[in-house]
């Protein structure tokens, strides 16, 4: 796949206006770049929510298992059914 020229985008940009027309065009421009946003938010949120987690986890002393203790007894609950 080339790269876009300058043909290629106008013919884009004329489909888009023809499909959303004139009065729509801003909302979709809003609602598309509250969208990227929000995407790039939620990224770097992960992303710092990922490097706390890790300084956290060094900070904390190693956990110590005791096999005295039982285990947890498998799941027997039933899926949600739909109604019929």
């Amino acid at each position: 796949m080339g790269n876009l020229g300058f043909p290629e985008i106008m013919v884009i940009l004329l489909v888009v206006l023809l499909v959303f027309g004139a009065k729509r065009l801003p909302e979709v421009g809003s609602s598309i770049g509250k969208g990227i946003r929000e995407f790039k938010r939620s990224l770097s949120d992960t992303q710092d929510a990922i490097m706390r987690s890790d300084d956290q986890s060094q900070q904390l002393p190693p956990r110590k298992f005791d096999a005295n203790q039982p285990a947890p007894p498998p799941a027997t609950r039933e899926p949600k059914r739909l109604s019929q």
